[in-house]
């Protein structure tokens, strides 16, 4: 559809030039690009629509009177911009927009003539055979877990949107380099060691003995924790001055904290891998706050930065971030007085360290909005070091992810543990499954529901646009019926079960001309025109880093195969290209549904 849409704009380009020529009017040419491209608001209107306000001053004329006037020279000509006009279909005045009915046999055709000759590939390429993104490097950094607590619902939406995203760019033509930082020192950290050694260790208890998930064990550690300290205040300072020794390398802290360290990264390593996300590369903050203690040390002798009077390391970032209600200027505190490094110091030595390590045309954090104002100030203060890349930096930020039964706190043991979430989703799956009979259609029901578990989240997670908060219903993700996860793989495994059915019957798909020429009815044509639009919604979703274009994009292809589906039978159609025509039709809906369903962490199942 997207070179049908260039080849529409260039003949209406080359009749506004040619109508601006008639009526003498000097100055340059009108380009293609000042064109806009719209889809009418009902079907009768016509496939395309383009309109003229943009055109009125220059030609001192009403949009109508422009869309008349482009039309008729339309009309009269056999071809404009080397292109025959008959070929694209009728252009026609519609108010002030130049509408075209398409030749739906020549459009149609080639849609899906598109489709079958670039498989996997179609969706990553422009009408002139290149990919928006080629040339483009970006790293993506995501999911970023603490290491005194398994991963919960919150990190699930990052995680989601960190990879979809990752993928959507992969096929949009950008080289991605996919990271993510292990917060794995601070105060928080101390809080769970200190936990252990009063409560497990003196026991011999570990993740072992106690048959649990590392990450849940150190997780539960930090919520003893909090438990105690409400009733020891002393434990804070404990916690703070195991931090320094940490600091200090103390020998028997550091081996604590490594033996800790690892039970949780070895837990949340089996989520990713249950959930299909991967990184190119692990960053550790313990590896990487001293470049930036080193860098601040550097910016502190240049007078970036001062020294305050109580002996921290500051910046001034009014600058970046704005004067505060009461107009006074904001600062940042870069090191603490007794020297240890905050949050933001290991950002500023991890930025570096990456960009040494792949130079990036983009580096992009997904990290929720609670985090606006810590982006602002990193950027501002990478700036002020001196790094031009710094303004290659964009912060993908996301609202918080809630439960029908509130907001999630770590440290109070109320968050929904992510292993905890998928288990319940997937055996609510397989009850599914059994209550229907299908075990043996399915072939092994535990996987397909392990399957549709993870489409009902990711889906879920991703249907809203980033930048909103969300409530999660994890009954309403498990839907097979509506705006879900679980709904498109139904869809596709129909299509499946068609394309199935008509091999065993020996009917094969025919994606012929004369074949395709057939296909006119309007949910035929309203399935192909939605089919060609993909490679625009690749670009859209990738240019905007929003997966929820995808989705929605998704659950309309599906709808759209739905009537299609109901309104023009296949194998049960009377004429037999009719129903290889038809076949095809379904055949390339399903490679196109596989591509966009990968893109949204979205498992495809060809039996359900």
């Amino acid at each position: 559809m997207a070179d049908t849409k260039i080849a529409c704009r260039a003949v209406v380009c080359a009749a506004l030039n040619q109508f601006k020529k008639d009526k003498g009017l000097a100055g340059d040419e009108i380009q293609p690009e000042s064109i806009a491209v719209e889809n009418p608001p009902k079907p009768e209107l016509g496939d395309i629509g383009m309109p003229m306000f943009p055109f009125a001053k220059l030609f001192h004329m009403a949009p109508p009177a422009i869309a008349q006037s482009v039309a008729e020279i339309i009309a009269g000509s056999t071809e404009l911009a080397g292109v025959t006009v008959s070929s694209l279909g009728t252009f026609v005045q519609v108010g002030p927009y130049v509408n075209v009915r398409l030749d739906k046999a020549a459009a149609g055709g080639g849609i899906l003539a598109r489709i079958a000759e670039q498989g996997d590939e179609y969706g990553s390429l422009r009408a002139d055979g290149t990919k928006p993104l080629a040339g483009r490097r970006v790293m993506i950094e995501y999911s970023s877990p603490n290491t005194n607590k398994p991963l919960h619902l919150g990190h699930m939406r990052n995680d989601a949107l960190g990879e979809s995203v990752s993928r959507i760019l992969k096929k949009a033509g950008a080289e991605v380099y996919k990271v993510n930082i292990i917060n794995n020192r601070g105060v928080h950290i101390c809080k769970s060691m200190l936990a252990y050694t009063l409560f497990h260790e003196p026991k011999g208890e570990t993740p072992e003995t106690l048959h649990m998930k590392g990450d849940h064990f150190v997780g539960q550690c930090y919520v003893e924790f909090d438990r105690y300290s409400k009733e020891h205040p002393e434990a804070l300072q404990q916690a703070e001055d195991l931090l320094i020794k940490w600091e200090q390398g103390d020998p028997e802290v550091h081996a604590l904290w490594k033996r800790m360290n690892d039970w949780a990264v070895d837990g949340i390593k089996v989520t990713y891998d249950r959930t299909g996300v991967s990184f190119d590369k692990l960053y550790y903050e313990s590896e990487t706050y001293l470049k930036g203690k080193e860098e601040i040390l550097k910016g502190l002798e240049s007078g970036i930065f001062f020294k305050a009077a109580d002996g921290s390391v500051r910046i001034d970032v009014t600058e970046a971030v704005g004067a505060g209600k009461d107009e006074k200027e904001h600062e940042k505190v870069l090191l603490r007085k007794d020297g240890t490094s905050v949050y933001i110091t290991q950002d500023i030595g991890t930025a570096i360290s990456r960009h040494n390590d792949w130079a990036f045309n983009q580096l992009v954090y997904v990290v929720a909005s609670e985090q606006i104002y810590h982006f602002k100030v990193l950027f501002y203060i990478l700036k002020k070091l001196g790094f031009d890349w710094a303004e290659k930096l964009y912060h993908l930020s996301y609202g918080l992810v809630n439960l029908p039964s509130g907001r999630m706190k770590s440290r109070e043991g109320t968050v929904v543990d992510a292993d905890d979430l998928i288990d319940q989703l997937h055996n609510d799956a397989l009850q599914e499954i059994k209550a229907k009979g299908r075990e043996s259609e399915v072939g092994d029901a535990d996987d397909v529901a392990e399957k549709v578990a993870l489409a009902a989240l990711h889906y879920y997670l991703l249907q809203v646009t980033p930048v909103k908060d969300m409530l999660f219903n994890p009954e309403d993700s498990l839907s097979f019926n509506g705006n879900t996860g679980p709904y498109l793989q139904y869809m596709g495994a129909r299509i499946a079960s068609i394309l199935r059915k008509a091999s065993e019957s020996g009917v094969e798909p025919d994606g012929s001309a004369e074949s395709c020429a057939l296909l006119t009815a309007a949910p035929e044509w309203d399935l192909i025109k939605a089919l060609g639009e993909f490679p625009n919604v690749t670009a859209r979703a990738a240019e905007n880093f929003d997966p929820s274009v995808m989705t929605a994009y998704l659950y309309d292809v599906c709808k759209l195969f739905s009537k299609f589906y109901q309104q023009c039978p296949i194998l049960a159609a009377d004429d037999d290209k009719l129903k290889r025509a038809r076949l095809f039709l379904a055949q390339c809906t399903l490679t196109v549904l596989k591509q966009a369903m990968h893109m949204v962490l979205v498992p495809y199942l060809d039996k359900m």
